[in-house]
């Protein structure tokens, strides 16, 4: 925008006030990469098929010089052709065509450049001292910027840990992550439970799952990350209970490798959230609560079986079962995770507004 601004203003300077009428045409003119006064001309012969240089001059009120340097500059863009001393102009879906291809070549020679520069970028970090692998970011609203930059930089994937308190209202961040999740990019969230007790959180973590948001919960997050791909982080480095004062931005690194690393080891723990009234494989029995609970107690298996009136074979199979449900490689885990299953019932109800 502000490049076609400046173009404007040059065009005023270069042609004389009193013979011009430019009209308001600079956001159109940025478009098509032609400066007001070019659009003009342009404009001009598509409604009048042919004219003559005079005959332009009289139609736009451009001074003749003005009129002669936009036919030249169209010309060599493909707008304008001449024939027999009169000007016509190219037809809009050819030479759009040909303006359209222009910028496809330009594009790619740009990703060209930029994949260049990232390959030159990645070399360089290899030898950077330490303290240029992370950057330290101030205040609420600097870091909510930068959380916004981090999860726009993501291609493939974004993975976040999320937990009290927040920088932001909770819901600031949706228009991103609809806007990613659109775009193809996977989102995989980790919610402690106490941010599940936030009304305002739920309702934006209803709309991220209905867009097809994978989320899990976890009793509680030793901190909160958001990871994009697996070339940037960002992790809080001091906050209250009520505010974030300052963050930190992880470029890829060692560290960044290990945040990725604690990210997949709270996710493979973590119990799968699902939304309110879709069907779910946690549904469990109070049977199952009650073997599960009994287990947590540390009694033997034969009396748990006996407990529960099973044969010590029935247990087993009974155990295994849940231990696959649950996604849990030993009883301890499962343990863990069947408690934050009956602690958050996943997604609790909504309650109407009074």
């Amino acid at each position: 925008m502000r490049r076609c601004v400046n173009l404007f203003n040059r065009c005023l300077h270069l042609f004389p006030a009193p013979r011009q009428r430019l009209p308001e045409v600079g956001i159109l003119a940025c478009v098509l990469g032609l400066r007001p006064v070019e659009l003009t001309v342009y404009e001009t012969l598509v409604d009048s098929y042919q004219l003559g240089v005079t005959e332009l001059c009289h139609a736009t009120e451009l001074a003749e010089r003005a009129v002669r340097a936009a036919l030249r500059s169209l010309t060599e863009l493909g707008f304008v052709h001449q024939v027999n001393g009169l000007h016509t102009a190219v037809a809009p879906d050819v030479a759009l065509a040909m303006y359209f291809l222009r910028r496809e070549d330009d594009l790619r020679r740009d990703r060209l450049l930029a994949g260049e520069l990232q390959v030159r970028y990645e070399r360089a970090a290899g030898v950077r001292a330490p303290a240029d692998l992370v950057e330290v970011v101030h205040g609420p609203e600097a870091i909510s910027r930068r959380v916004d930059q981090v999860m726009r930089t993501a291609r493939h994937e974004v993975r976040f840990v999320d937990k009290p308190p927040y920088a932001t209202p909770p819901t600031a961040l949706h228009p991103v992550e609809e806007e990613l999740l659109n775009r193809g990019v996977r989102f995989r969230g980790i919610y402690e439970r106490r941010a599940l007790e936030l009304h305002d959180l739920r309702a934006d973590l209803e709309m991220g799952l209905s867009l097809g948001e994978e989320a899990r919960v976890v009793a509680v997050a030793p901190t909160k990350m958001i990871l994009a791909d697996g070339h940037l982080g960002l992790i809080p480095l001091h906050s209250t209970e009520t505010t974030l004062e300052s963050a930190v931005i992880v470029h890829r690194s060692a560290l960044l490798d290990s945040l990725g690393a604690l990210f997949a080891r709270l996710w493979e723990d973590a119990v799968p959230l699902s939304l309110p009234g879709q069907p779910s494989s946690n549904e469990m029995s109070i049977a199952d609560a009650r073997l599960l609970a009994l287990l947590a107690t540390g009694l033997p298996d034969r009396s748990i079986a006996k407990q529960l009136g099973l044969s010590y074979r029935t247990f087993q199979r009974r155990l295994h079962r849940l231990m696959d449900e649950l996604g849990a490689q030993t009883r301890f885990q499962a343990g863990l995770r069947a408690a934050a299953r009956g602690a958050s019932s996943l997604l609790p109800p909504r309650q109407p507004p009074e």
